[in-house]
Formats: C-alpha cells, sequence, structure tokens
C-alpha cells in the first residue's frame, strides 16, 4: 500500500479535499485500513503522519492553516461526528451533507483570524489553535490544540466549512491569555469599528469570563465603549439626515423649571416633546440597577406627556430605516396627544 493506494471502494464524497487529506483512525479503519498500515504509512520517511492523537495527514510535509484547523476539530469533536456517512450501497447516491463537527469550535486568536481581524496573528504563525467544547468533555490540551471549556456552547459561525465560535466569546478566549494591554485593546477596537459586534456583548462574555478584574482588560473596555458610543452617535446623526427626520436639538438635559434634573438624552424635538436616547449600557454587574436608572427616568418623563424612544446601537445598525420609522411615527403621533409639561432644555 503506498499514498497513491485508494483507501478503499467505499467513497467518501462529502468530504472535501482537504478533509480526505486529514482523517481519523475510525474513519480510517472505516474504509478498511488496519492500525499496522497506519504505523506502517507513519514511520519516518513514509507518506503519512501524525497531526494529533488518532489524526493524521495523509501526506508528508508541514501541515497547512486549513488541515490543522480540521485536524484540531477532528482532536476535540465528539466520535460520531468523525464517522464518515457512505451510501448504504453501491449508486445509491452520494451524500451531500458535509463533514460536521459536533460540540467543538474554534475560537480565541484563531477564531479572529477567520473573522479577518487585521490585529489578529495569521492562522500559521500560531503554536497553539484554541478549540472551544461542552464543559464536561474529557479531553486534554496536546500538541497544537488547547481546550477550551464552557458550561454552554453558543451558536458557531460557518466559515469556509469550520465551525467558530461568535466575535464576542472568541474575543474573550483570546483576551484571558493575552497580558499585552495593546494587543487587547486593538482587537477589542476592532471588533466594534469593523462591525463584527457591539460593545454590550463583548463585555458581557468578558464579564461573564471574570476578566474585568485585569486592569489592562478594564482600560481597554473603557476605550471600547467610548468608541462604541462614538460610532452608536454617528449612526444617530445619519439617520436623522438620511431618512429626513427634522432637525432635534442634541445632547440636552432636561430640568423642571426650578426643579430636579430630569436626565441626559441624546436627542430632543421641542416642539413634539419626543426624547430619543441611546441604550449603550454594557451589562456588567450592576446592569439591574442601571436598567432600574433607565426605567425611572423613562416613567418619569412619560408622565410629564414626553415620548421616550430607545434606541439600541445594533439596531442603528441593523434596521437604520425600520429605528427612523419609529421615530418618525412618534413625532407624527404628538398631534394626537395632550401638550407636554414645560421643561427647561441645558446643553449637556
Amino acid at each position: 500500500m503506498n499514498h497513491n493506494t485508494p483507501l478503499s471502494p467505499r467513497p467518501l464524497r462529502h468530504l472535501s479535499d482537504v478533509q480526505l487529506r486529514v482523517l481519523t483512525t475510525a474513519q480510517l479503519r472505516s474504509q478498511g485500513v488496519s492500525p499496522a498500515d497506519i504505523n506502517a504509512q507513519c514511520r519516518p520517511g513514509g507518506t503519512w503522519q501524525q497531526l494529533l492523537p488518532g489524526v493524521y495527514l495523509l501526506r508528508p510535509g508541514p501541515a497547512t492553516s486549513e488541515e490543522r484547523l480540521h485536524g484540531v476539530l477532528l482532536y476535540a469533536a465528539r466520535s460520531p461526528a468523525t464517522e464518515p456517512a457512505v451510501p448504504a450501497q453501491p449508486g445509491a447516491g452520494e451524500p451531500h451533507a458535509p463533514q460536521r463537527y459536533t460540540d467543538a469550535m474554534i475560537t480565541g486568536l484563531a477564531a479572529l483570524a477567520l473573522h479577518r481581524f487585521s490585529s489578529a496573528p495569521p492562522l500559521l504563525s500560531l503554536d497553539r489553535i484554541d478549540v472551544l467544547v461542552p464543559r464536561l468533555r474529557r479531553l486534554r490540551s496536546t500538541g497544537c490544540v488547547r481546550i477550551v471549556r464552557t458550561p454552554g456552547m453558543p451558536e458557531p459561525q460557518q466559515i469556509t466549512g469550520i465551525p467558530v465560535a461568535p466575535v464576542p466569546r472568541a474575543l474573550a478566549d483570546a483576551v484571558a491569555d493575552l497580558a499585552d494591554a495593546g494587543v487587547v485593546r486593538r482587537l477589542l477596537t476592532e471588533a466594534v469599528r469593523g462591525g463584527h459586534c457591539e460593545p454590550a456583548a463583548v463585555v458581557k462574555e468578558l464579564t461573564q469570563a471574570r476578566l474585568l478584574s485585569r486592569p489592562h482588560v478594564v482600560d481597554a473596555v473603557d476605550s471600547l465603549l467610548a468608541e462604541g458610543r462614538a460610532i452608536a452617535e454617528d449612526r444617530l446623526y445619519r439617520m436623522v439626515h438620511e431618512h429626513g427626520l427634522p432637525d432635534p436639538v442634541w445632547n440636552v438635559d432636561l430640568r423642571l423649571p426650578g426643579g430636579p434634573h430630569l436626565g441626559g438624552l441624546d436627542a430632543y424635538w421641542p416642539d413634539h416633546a419626543v426624547a430619543l436616547e441611546l441604550d449603550t449600557r454594557a451589562p456588567r454587574q450592576d446592569e439591574d440597577a442601571m436598567w432600574s436608572e433607565y426605567a425611572r427616568k423613562r416613567e418619569h418623563l412619560e408622565r410629564l406627556g414626553i415620548t421616550v424612544v430607545h434606541i439600541t446601537p445594533k439596531k442603528l445598525r441593523d434596521s437604520m430605516e425600520q429605528q427612523a420609522t419609529v421615530v418618525r411615527t412618534a413625532l407624527m403621533a404628538s398631534a394626537d396627544r395632550d401638550p407636554a409639561a414645560y421643561v427647561v432644555v441645558l446643553p449637556r
């Protein structure tokens, strides 16, 4: 047997070319390759090599980035997903589903590289590839694989057939292993500036990973939140002008005449008594208290006859036209409401 010899007449047409070069012991045995054959091919000077325990590359030479990724997933995935699906009989038709990796996905810096982060190192330069698995899986880190455990697996994103952790989770797993404040700040900033996710989603993952006790992470998060608010405010200005809404007064405080402070607003239409507030709360430990403050301010303003519109940065990014319609509807409805109480409008 040599590397040009077909493994078996039973085809693996559901696998890509890379997946045909990277196979597990179970897949090779299902194709009639014995353990002795595997050992013979992997001897010094042989045409195969063992990438990881139970995972083989069926060619000589260094593994490519894609081969390493598939090898890592084959090592970490639950065994049913690594068994090849083959037609029941010759000519019965080819399976069309691609190979699935159950309970395993790429995370950390490798995932950010797959998400095309320019501030993440190239895949080939990474000595280790982080792979996310359920907490109770019996796996150990080995070779180029670093096992990252979680009590709840997120929904993976498929990138070139590879299951990849969503950006907020991948960021948290990457930051957990980084001590360089500049690198952490660049990664978090690119996540928001590049439109990959909103700051709140990142802060939520960092909080759950208990990373906000690290000073360099806290500093990066403060920069991230400021960056996120600036981007959201810019989108808000665009929404007003691109969708033909009347100009509001921007960034103001409301007060009752001679009375208490009512709160700051991102935009206010005095003639319509419509207020707009960007909901840029970051989910930290005091989230409930912050939400209570939002709710109290809204209830107070609405008792005075002021309509309050809350918009999240995510909604501004994903459905700006729909949010403009919400604001326009509130402005039009003001004609049918009783006049609002008089309030003093001050610059914030």
